[in-house]
């Protein structure tokens, strides 16, 4: 069968000359170009997202390669103000997004429960992990570790802890040498850190006492993964707690200096959670997109930025992918959202400030 080498923003892509673009994807239902269709007459696509346009770049280009007959508009906005701009033009029953993209797992996860997502049986489905759906309106897109980052010429190999309990022992033991070196995302700033922070104290006992040691050393709180990898970069770092992998991946790839480990006891994993809002205006197009990005091409596409694919039949990028015997990832669903009750939120942040010694804001 006759085929055409399809080249898009990094890897390259077999399509078929047998599948025109005008047809639906190989596998899909004929039905499903009625979808097609329609967002051919929607012409349009809002998407708000947390993730930043350079690193969605190739995905957008391979998206508007598969369907030139609709314009993606990609506004990037913080976790809480995309959380926040949803509600409020909803009830002012204001047009806004037609796909939200957010690694706020907890935030998006709420929004579905609260009535502002659509339901959406998308034929994707069966190559995804169980954790990755739920109710039809909220989608895993990609299967992210959570891991140490450090800097190689600051920390001795012998240092290079490969646990939480190793993070612990090597802070209580190497306090004065690591003091104000260390760093992590601020939970009270960051709904990444504050998702990770829940997290850890659900999944291990221990996380108290490292807590206590962060304490000791003075660990730095920051808002966002750039400023933490930049400082980490220069030597004004020396060790990241919890970083979003994808990150500290991509940085590696250009900066020798940077060294990554996924926690051989457990790695979490957090995914960019992809919703269609109820009152989007151009609901198909985000059909169309929302099946991209969980198709092999588009997960490829997120892979060649080191956002691991949740899509065990894709490929990620050397070292992104955790060991199966480490990989806890976290299910998109009701727990998620228990985080968020202002009394189990009021109770962690007030042993983390208790732990690090900061009084609570």
């Amino acid at each position: 069968m006759a085929t055409v080498l399809l080249a898009i923003a990094g890897p390259a892509f077999l399509i078929s000359a047998a599948s025109p673009l005008g047809n639906p994807p190989k596998g899909y239902p004929r039905s499903y170009r009625a979808i097609m269709d329609a967002a051919r007459a929607e012409r349009t696509l809002v998407i708000y997202s947390t993730t930043d346009r350079r690193e969605a770049a190739g995905l957008l280009a391979a998206f508007e390669k598969r369907y030139p007959f609709v314009r993606v508009d990609y506004r990037e906005l913080s976790t809480t103000t995309l959380h926040n701009r949803v509600i409020a033009e909803a009830r002012r029953k204001q047009a806004g997004a037609d796909l939200l993209w957010s690694a706020a797992m907890d935030l998006q996860t709420k929004l579905v429960n609260d009535g502002y997502a659509q339901a959406y049986a998308s034929p994707e489905k069966p190559n995804l992990p169980p954790w990755a759906a739920w109710k039809n309106e909220a989608w895993g897109t990609t299967a992210e570790p959570v891991v140490f980052a450090y800097n190689r010429k600051l920390v001795p190999a012998a240092d290079v802890p490969r646990t939480h309990a190793d993070l612990t022992r090597l802070l209580r033991a190497k306090a004065r040498f690591y003091r104000g070196r260390i760093a992590t995302y601020d939970p009270t700033r960051s709904s990444a850190g504050y998702l990770f922070l829940s997290q850890d104290l659900q999944v291990s006992r221990d996380t108290v006492p490292l807590m206590a040691a962060l304490g000791h050393v003075k660990v730095a709180a920051f808002p966002t993964s750039s400023q933490m990898l930049t400082r980490l970069g220069d030597g004004r770092l020396a060790f990241v707690y919890n970083m979003i992998g994808s990150y500290a991946l991509e940085r590696q790839s250009h900066d020798a200096n940077i060294g990554v480990v996924m926690p051989s006891d457990y790695t979490l994993i957090m995914s960019r959670i992809a919703i269609i809002p109820e009152q989007a205006r151009h609901p198909n197009a985000a059909k169309l997109f929302l099946d991209f990005m969980l198709s092999r091409i588009g997960q490829a596409q997120l892979a060649y930025r080191y956002m691991t694919p949740v899509r065990a039949d894709v490929r990620a990028r050397a070292g992104a992918r955790a060991p199966a015997s480490a990989a806890r990832a976290l299910r998109i669903g009701p727990a998620l959202i228990a985080n968020l009750d202002q009394m189990k939120r009021r109770r962690i942040l007030s042993q983390w400030h208790a732990a690090i010694g900061t009084p609570r804001k």
